[in-house]
């Protein structure tokens, strides 16, 4: 296959390398456009008040463009400049630092170039790793590969991401692979308040998802079990049941 390779902790993070080289060793062509910088949590934001710029980096473990902006960038420009001439068969996003499960899926700048890319028409994965110092997880690249592989792609609807978390396990210590969806446990915000050296203030995001919240065979629930989880995503976000109630609402009102 011909795969496009992105994510959002930079194009010098360990999980991208790893996919890299797991991609090459089954015989995958790889397109790398990636963040020159992490961009974690910027979701699908885009540049649009400065200009993108792309440095053509080439290592011993990864070659490929870095972008001075988002994931979502990374997609956009890759796909309509940096990559002209190269028709990938799929996008890959990963492997991130820490699970996008849940609430994660809205706030991640690795799922957000996923969905770029589904809506772009591609078939898409974004790859996470249930741990955000992740070391040697050259096992888990392949077996995010096999994953890859054996998804019937062509059975997938259009304009849809395939969401894959892996458990901080050894790969054989895996449970299995499970379909499941997201949770619908919302994170549990609270600030850290510090001061400057200048004595001014300043606040720090923390927080947490309640496991009491957490519904049972959720992509959540079944990752700390020790599952492999696979979420498919949409990129169409119409909400049919509340489009009924406002086409009930009269079309001229005084």
């Amino acid at each position: 296959m011909k795969a496009v390779l992105t994510n959002d902790d930079g194009i010098r993070a360990v999980g991208l390398r790893a996919l890299y080289k797991a991609l090459g060793e089954a015989g995958h062509e790889v397109r790398v456009v990636a963040p020159m910088t992490e961009q974690s949590a910027v979701s699908s934001s885009i540049t649009m008040l400065s200009p993108l710029r792309a440095v053509y980096i080439e290592e011993e473990n990864v070659a490929g463009y870095g972008v001075f902006g988002t994931p979502t960038d990374c997609v956009k420009l890759g796909m309509s400049r940096l990559l002209d001439g190269f028709s990938p068969d799929i996008v890959l996003a990963g492997i991130n630092a820490g699970a996008n499960v849940g609430p994660d899926i809205f706030y991640s700048g690795t799922v957000a170039a996923a969905i770029e890319a589904a809506c772009q028409g591609m078939p898409a994965l974004a790859v996470s790793y249930d741990n955000f110092r992740p070391a040697d997880i050259d096992a888990h690249a392949r077996y995010a590969v096999a994953v890859m592989e054996r998804i019937p792609w062509d059975e997938i609807p259009p304009r849809r991401v395939i969401n894959l978390n892996m458990p901080d396990r050894p790969v054989a210590e895996f449970r299995g692979l499970a379909a499941c969806p997201p949770t619908t446990a919302a994170w549990d915000d609270f600030y850290h308040r510090r001061e400057d050296p200048r004595g001014r203030p300043y606040w720090w995001l923390d927080g947490k998802i309640p496991d009491k919240n957490v519904l049972p065979e959720s992509d959540k629930a079944l990752l700390k079990e020790g599952w492999a989880t696979l979420t498919p995503l949409k990129c169409d976000f119409s909400d049919t049941e509340t489009l009924k109630i406002l086409r009930r609402l009269p079309d001229r009102l005084p």
